[in-house]
């Protein structure tokens, strides 16, 4: 089983160290600067094997370069993004798999908020380490796929076990719970998702991971294709992925 950390960067970015306690193996998935990944691998015995990238976005890779430098940490990205990638050793497609020590990721291509962008399923140690693409009760902007390419991403996402952590890129989840209230006020699950948040956002604690089990329900982005909230919406008769693109573009400009 991996032990994973949440490392806070920035204003609301995380990145994950990964530590496979059989072997020793330690990798970081997405470390968008290198300062705080530093203090967090020094103080667990200074050893860094592998950085694992989602997507080529400056606030998921600036750290890269300084990382692998100090403790020459084998890179693996996106293969498809390896031209928007320095350093990249490793170029992964979906389907292809990736050892954590003794611990296997499968690579799931998840393209629309970047055409190259991937994330990392753990079945193992109940995780998926999505980037931008999925978050507690939202998903990333639309910026350089389509919302086919996105809604297809979700599902792809959706279709794991429902006792997966879901590992994103960043603490939105406040802000996600109140556009998601606006286009689902009748959803009790929803409503007591957000209760729970904001208690943890008050204590100062982070609402992510969260199970993917709880996204399925609350998540307004995962349930696109449910006619009954496509009705709700005034959107009956509409394909999932025609509905998936009005939420999107209404929650662009919330």
């Amino acid at each position: 089983m991996l032990e994973i950390q949440r490392i806070p960067l920035f204003r609301d970015n995380y990145a994950y160290l990964l530590t496979d306690p059989a072997d020793g193996t330690v990798a970081v998935v997405d470390p968008g600067t290198e300062g705080p990944v530093i203090d967090v691998v020094e103080a667990g015995g200074g050893r860094l094997d592998q950085v694992l990238l989602t997507h080529h976005h400056a606030d998921h890779i600036g750290g890269v370069a300084a990382l692998k430098e100090r403790y020459g940490a084998r890179v693996v990205g996106p293969e498809s993004d390896r031209g928007r990638m320095s350093g990249l050793d490793q170029g992964v497609s979906d389907g292809d798999s990736v050892a954590i020590g003794t611990a296997t990721a499968r690579v799931i291509a998840t393209p629309g908020h970047t055409s190259g962008h991937i994330a990392y399923w753990v079945p193992d140690a109940d995780a998926v380490f999505c980037g931008d693409t999925l978050f507690s009760l939202g998903c990333g902007r639309v910026f350089e796929g389509t919302y086919e390419e996105m809604w297809e991403s979700l599902m792809a996402l959706r279709a794991l076990p429902d006792a997966t952590q879901v590992y994103c890129g960043h603490e939105y989840t406040e802000a996600n719970g109140r556009f998601a209230l606006s286009v689902d006020p009748d959803n009790d699950a929803l409503k007591a998702e957000i209760a729970q948040d904001r208690a943890l956002r008050a204590r100062g604690d982070a609402t992510v991971p969260c199970p993917l089990g709880v996204e399925k329900r609350t998540n307004p982005f995962l349930r696109a294709d449910d006619p009954h909230f496509a009705a709700a919406l005034g959107l009956a008769g509409k394909s999932a992925a025609e509905v998936f693109a009005v939420l999107r573009q209404r929650k662009d400009t919330f």
